[in-house]
């Protein structure tokens, strides 16, 4: 769904990011040429709705935080419609949607700097764009400023055409049954990696650094809580499944414990390198597989119709411990038996 609400924003502009699997930037100049700012937003959700069947919120500004303001405003506050739209001469518009609006909804604002500004008197998203940048270049960082800056129209972060390449992958999943046995441990370890591998081929990336996490319940009130996160370093980076495996499964012996009933893991990899820019080391005991990349392709593309076609033997058979799925929502549009039959 979410490429398909993308695909309908693509039709009707000339530039679209996709920030997120469910929000996207586009750029709408020139469009006041032919039709008000207003006006695009509704054509824009009216088409979406009528694609996908998918109601959406819409929010046009300069700059990419105060769009994200009036996104916020269009589905806060139902008077708008669904649509908010604010142009650089609204200004006295644009700073009492600002005075209205919370300054942890801002763009950019996380707990920890809520916070803090709390604790300086900044409360509203109004009073945030008041404060003196430098001011809060020093006491922040510089992506805070350019926050600031962007609440008064000044654009300081450009839309891009491609993402940038991601900089951590994290595969985590919390059991439906709590795990008791290091071989369960290790097969659901095997299969994160596994899901871990295939994204980052899918970013073209190697990997130099993998980290497994394991972690009791923080809610039971019959154990103690355990949580504890191993690192390992691949001398040589990859994008090999095997090899992702083995260091996964050498990170989860540093860190288990017997006794406790886990609730969650996870396996995350950064350190990230493009293809034909690492610099193998004389001394390196370990050396890639022979024809690595043409079985990972082999592999990915089997799975390319459907994930889990292939796999590897070490993340076992029909597990006990997987996610519960009891109110995961039919994929209609995907498959057959989703499909909801109407009787008259």
């Amino acid at each position: 769904m979410s490429a398909r609400v993308h695909f309908c924003l693509e039709e009707l502009s000339s530039k679209v990011e996709e920030y997120s699997i469910d929000e996207s930037f586009i750029l709408a100049g020139g469009i006041d040429n032919c039709m008000t700012f207003e006006e695009y937003g509704h054509q824009l959700r009216d088409h979406v709705f009528r694609c996908t069947g998918l109601t959406i919120g819409v929010g046009l500004a300069p700059t990419k935080t105060l769009a994200k303001a009036c996104q916020y405003s269009s589905k806060t506050w139902p008077q708008f419609g669904g649509v908010l739209a604010l142009t650089a001469g609204q200004r006295n518009r644009i700073d009492k949607m600002l005075s209205l609006m919370p300054v942890e909804e801002v763009w950019g604002v996380g707990g920890r700097t809520t916070s803090k500004l709390h604790a300086m008197g900044i409360t509203t998203a109004l009073e945030l764009a008041r404060a003196n940048p430098a001011f809060i270049r020093r006491n922040f960082t510089v992506v805070l400023e350019r926050t600031v800056r962007e609440l008064n129209g000044e654009s300081c972060i450009n839309l891009e055409d491609a993402p940038p390449p991601k900089q951590q992958i994290i595969c985590s999943r919390s059991f439906g049954q709590r795990i008791t046995t290091y071989e369960s441990m290790r097969q659901a370890i095997c299969q994160y990696a596994e899901r871990a591998a295939e994204k980052l081929r899918q970013e073209r990336q190697y990997c130099g650094h993998l980290s497994v996490f394991i972690k009791t319940s923080p809610f039971s009130k019959n154990e103690p809580y355990y949580s504890k996160i191993a690192s390992e370093r691949l001398s040589i980076p990859s994008r090999d499944t095997r090899d992702l495996i083995a260091a996964a499964g050498r990170a989860l012996d540093k860190i288990w414990k017997e006794g406790h009933n886990y609730a969650k893991a996870g396996v995350m990899l950064n350190d990230f390198k493009p293809a034909g820019v690492t610099q193998l080391s004389l001394f390196d005991e370990g050396k890639p597989y022979a024809n690595s990349d043409a079985l990972m392709n082999v592999l990915d593309t089997i799975n390319n119709s459907g994930k889990g076609k292939v796999w590897f033997a070490g993340r076992g058979i029909a597990p006990a411990w997987t996610m519960k799925r009891d109110m995961l929502s039919p994929a209609y549009t995907t498959q057959w038996d989703s499909i909801p039959i109407a009787t008259l």
